[in-house]
């Protein structure tokens, strides 16, 4: 738990999402915007969930369907652009995800000096990209030769747009991945970006990892943060907050302080 307390302290975590527009080279990427679009829609997200008190952010290129297990240097390189443009603007700690890929969220987390990553780095998947077979030991070495052993590394369990391979119980594929693949942190998911993890996987899923942090993924809502709370060590948010509840919509600053006020109460005020 030492790089999770070191990023997080010892509370339980909210981390809000800057879902970046798509990226050059991708198949939505709307040209018009250029990379002053992507700068200026990535700083509206941040200003209001910094405003709203969130404990952490982190940026993810979500919107860059259809999703790759090895992206494009481009997409990296873009991610990495935005961020650095905004980076004197960021208070918080942040991480990063460029979706699918473990390498490439790892190298652009050490180009921007980004405190963590979330991957699917463990298991094997059927999924909508075709067969999906992670290797965590790459990432965590690649990791160590880039002089970031002080990256906490926020393991997906439970990968959405797919169907594990690996028919033992969630739970248990958890307690193996934290052995054998060394996590800070365990998260779980529902089936899509937007949809919550079930609870009862949750639930187990803590239960079977009492010392590691579990964290909810996706799904989180307004309705629900009381809950999630109380059963898991923390949460990543992004659907619940946008204008409508519509993911690829911008952050509503009114719906961001409420989600928070929330959280900050079913965490006893904190």
């Amino acid at each position: 738990m030492g790089n999770f307390q070191d990023v997080f302290g010892s509370g339980k975590p909210v981390i809000g999402m800057v879902h970046l527009g798509a990226l050059p080279g991708t198949p939505l990427h709307d040209a018009s915007m250029g990379l002053a679009g992507l700068v200026a829609a990535a700083r509206a997200d941040l200003r209001a969930l910094q405003k709203a008190g969130f404990d952490a952010i982190m940026f993810g290129n979500e919107n860059d369907r259809p999703y790759e297990f090895k992206v494009d240097v481009a997409s990296t390189a873009t991610m990495a652009y935005v961020i650095g443009q905004l980076r004197e603007e960021i208070t918080l700690p942040f991480g990063v995800n460029v979706l699918w890929d473990p390498i490439s969220s790892v190298a652009l987390a050490a180009a921007t000096g980004a405190r963590f990553v979330r991957e699917i780095f463990t298991g094997t998947y059927a999924s909508d990209m075709g067969p999906w077979t992670p290797d965590a030991g790459a990432a965590m070495r690649y990791r160590g030769r880039l002089g970031r052993g002080d990256l906490a590394m926020l393991y997906n369990v439970s990968a959405e747009f797919a169907d594990s391979l690996d028919r033992r119980p969630l739970a248990d594929r958890a307690r193996s991945a934290v052995f054998s693949s060394i996590p800070d942190a365990v998260l779980v998911s529902g089936q899509i970006t937007g949809e919550a993890a079930e609870m009862s996987d949750l639930i187990a899923v803590k239960r079977a990892l009492p010392t590691t942090p579990v964290l909810a993924n996706t799904g989180v809502k307004h309705a629900t943060i009381g809950d999630v709370l109380r059963a898991a060590d923390g949460c990543v948010v992004g659907s619940a907050l946008k204008v409508d509840g519509h993911t690829w919509n911008a952050i509503d600053p009114a719906r961001a302080d409420e989600f928070m006020a929330l959280a900050r109460a079913a965490r006893g005020g904190r």
